[in-house]
């Protein structure tokens, strides 16, 4: 008899144990029907961060112009009048929205 209830035991928590894993494996946050999800949110980053990479390519290049070793006169005085809003005596500046 005591053997009877112990092997029922050990049964009913190995099909409890085999349920929480299955219905994990199926529906949890790591799951088969998941994973095509987070496979597009990765293909997303990557493009994002194709983008961020582009840019900061853009960036340097345009740091790179203003180094001494390479300054670029119409770089600097493009920068300067944008920056500080200058100009020459008698021009007129239009600012257009970005």
């Amino acid at each position: 008899m005591v053997k009877r209830k112990f092997d029922l035991i050990v049964m009913l928590v190995c099909m409890g144990l085999l349920g929480y894993f299955g219905w994990h494996g199926y529906y949890g946050p790591r799951s088969f029907d998941h994973r095509d999800a987070l496979a597009a949110k990765a293909e997303a980053l990557n493009v994002k961060v194709a983008a961020i990479r582009d840019e900061r390519q853009a960036l340097e290049r345009k740091v790179s112009l203003m180094r001494p070793q390479s300054i670029d006169p119409d770089m600097l005085d493009e920068l300067a009048r944008s920056t500080l809003d200058f100009g020459k005596p008698g021009e007129l500046i239009v600012k257009l929205p970005n």
